[in-house]
């Protein structure tokens, strides 16, 4: 591996790390603009510490004048390389829909000399071969932090890449994985994240963490293990660092169940209210969180006094046998209860749904899909849902959804709907008969449509006009406010919403993707008519 060390002769190297552009515009697009992904950024800071190493984050997402635009998508990073020089490339791969942007960005940078790192939840098993053999140098396989650092040592020759634990990479043609490195336990030993590193940004919504893991053990989903948390005193230091250095005064909790550990999450949420009264300032938090959270009515009035406003909650679906599917333990009845739960204490719900999961088994007739729909609308109107996501599922790479549903045979090849296509609006396999991929598509349009919708645009200036009305109704000028807020931030967020869908059925449609979804279907069939005829008798006499 000795042909792609670094120049032992250089004073400094530099390392950028980038995530990759979405593949088109989407619901995504609005909220990336004002955000970043905390993982790059954690890896930047870690390689930032070292000696003798420079890094930057580069958020194709979030690029502002005066960033260096692609022609297309994205950054040039042609003008990037003229301007400072990268040594080594990360490539941010969490989100399976950028996948073919982080590879054309990584073969460009190949072409360059430039050596390229990629990690990320797509980086399953099954998609090494394919990162390998597509520009990508080296794999980091689970957290990147200690083995960025690990295999930058190794690079500048310090050590052997063979001895770098985490890594995949290919020796002699074939995928080589060295042994794992274990989950990291005490995060107190990492740095803060430093999004001073993040150039061309700018950052409204600041990304932090305490808890990583979960427990749920979802089909669908990537996130698995464990859970594993840092101290309750460094998360509550991160938020001071942004306030006092950045200004921040909101905030995301990308953990991905705020509140596993109940007595804990109590005192952190005692301590934002504490440091929030000595600086004088509100600050506003956004987590995700399970439904039955609800049950706590005192951990729901900790997050309330802390400042944790929205509450996004996977929902899933109110069809009850698509939740036992989802080996989710809880039914749609229960759901409509919890939710009022959380309003009741002022918090604003957003609710996310997977429509037309598949079953893992059949019982009885099919549930006619303008049935389907109707039970849906009929769950968000009278749970009184603020904002909602409507999705379809998608097979990401190393659940067992997708290795489900490829023993049946029923994902669409990768040659005609490729990652590009997976961040939920678009088909990806086969749906339970008798629908079909397109009639479950369209049903997702309509259920968003209905929600997100023109009309909402004559509200906005009608709740100007009814504050007053409001705040005499409850005789009380903070609860009057938090009412009236509460409706126009969702009138203008559904006229929002309305816009965003607008603009993405032009693009749909001018993408062509009914064609592409036709030749996928007509190729997964005739791929199952094959095996099919190779497993006859005559075919095995």
């Amino acid at each position: 591996m000795s042909s792609s060390l670094l120049d032992p002769s250089r004073p400094r190297y530099m390392f950028r790390m980038v995530v990759p552009a979405y593949p088109r515009f989407n619901i995504y697009s609005r909220i990336a603009r004002k955000t970043t992904a905390l993982g790059p950024v954690c890896v930047a800071t870690s390689v930032s510490r070292m000696e003798n190493w420079d890094a930057e984050v580069i958020d194709e997402n979030n690029l502002q004048p005066p960033a260096p635009l692609g022609k297309d998508l994205g950054a040039d990073h042609m003008a990037l390389q003229a301007d400072r020089p990268a040594d080594v490339v990360g490539l941010y791969g969490g989100l399976t829909s950028t996948i073919p942007r982080l590879y054309e960005i990584a073969r460009f940078y190949k072409d360059q000399g430039v050596i390229t790192i990629a990690g990320g939840q797509h980086f399953a098993p099954e998609n090494l071969q394919e990162a390998l053999t597509s520009g990508i140098d080296y794999v980091v396989i689970g957290e990147g932090e200690i083995t960025i650092r690990h295999l930058l040592e190794a690079l500048q020759g310090n050590t052997s890449i063979e001895s770098v634990g985490g890594i995949a990479y290919l020796q002699a043609g074939r995928v080589h994985c060295n042994q794992p490195r274990p989950p990291i336990e005490n995060f107190d030993t990492l740095p803060l994240p430093d999004f001073s590193l993040v150039r061309y940004a700018r950052i409204k919504i600041y990304p932090i963490e305490r808890i990583r893991g979960c427990c749920m053990n979802c089909e669908f989903c990537t996130v698995k293990g464990r859970p594993r948390s840092g101290s309750i005193r460094r998360f509550v230091q991160n938020v001071a660092q942004l306030v006092e250095t950045r200004q921040a005064d909101d905030f995301f909790v990308v953990d991905d169940l705020f509140g596993q550990e109940r007595e804990q999450t109590i005192e952190l949420c005692q301590l934002l209210t504490s440091y929030q009264e000595r600086i004088g300032k509100r600050l506003c938090f956004t987590v995700q969180i399970r439904l039955d959270k609800a049950r706590d009515e005192q951990l729901l009035a900790a997050m309330r006094d802390a400042g944790i406003r929205y509450v996004a909650i996977g929902l899933e679906s109110p069809i009850d046998q698509e939740l036992a599917a989802m080996n989710k333990h809880i039914d749609a009845g229960q759901m409509m209860s919890l939710i009022q739960v959380f309003r009741r204490f002022g918090f604003i719900v957003h609710g996310m749904f997977i429509f037309g999961y598949p079953a893992r088994e059949v019982f009885g007739s099919p549930v006619p899909l303008d049935s389907r729909i109707r039970q849906f609308k009929r769950f968000i109107r009278r749970a009184k849902i603020d904002t909602i996501q409507v999705l379809l599922p998608v097979p990401l790479p190393g659940t067992e959804l997708r290795r489900r549903l490829q023993a049946q045979g029923r994902i669409y090849p990768l040659d005609t709907i490729g990652w590009e296509y997976y961040d939920g609006n678009f088909p990806l396999f086969e749906p339970d008969p008798p629908y079909t991929a397109q009639q479950m598509q369209q049903a997702v349009r309509q259920i968003m449509r209905w929600f997100y919708r023109f009309h909402y645009l004559f509200m906005i200036p009608a709740t100007f006009i009814s504050f007053p009305m409001i705040a005499l109704y409850l005789y009380n000028l903070r609860q009057g406010w938090e009412s009236w807020y509460r409706h126009f931030r969702n009138y203008l967020i559904r006229f929002g919403g309305w816009l965003t869908i607008k603009r993405w059925h032009i693009l749909f449609e001018k993408d062509r993707f009914k064609d592409k979804l036709a030749a996928a279907r007509y190729n997964l069939l005739k791929a199952g008519d094959q095996l099919c005829r190779s497993h006859t008798p005559e075919s095995t006499a």
